[in-house]
């Protein structure tokens, strides 16, 4: 099944989760959901923005 705006925002914050939990503090990712799945980046990077806006966690979005 294709990833939803909803779906993607739970995976984030069940990543979020992990990172806090096990002291995680940098993440390097795709855009995710983006290529085939066919969701739009500017939707998907407000999202990842909002979950991740109270921690110190580093993200990295690399584009090939």
């Amino acid at each position: 099944h294709k990833p939803t705006y909803e779906s993607m925002r739970k995976s984030l914050e069940a990543m979020k989760d992990h990172c806090l939990n096990n002291g995680v503090t940098d993440i390097s990712m795709p855009r995710i959901g983006c290529g085939l799945d066919g969701l739009d980046w500017n939707k998907v990077s407000a999202i990842l923005e909002e979950v991740f806006e109270d921690t110190d966690i580093k993200i990295t979005v690399y584009t090939l």
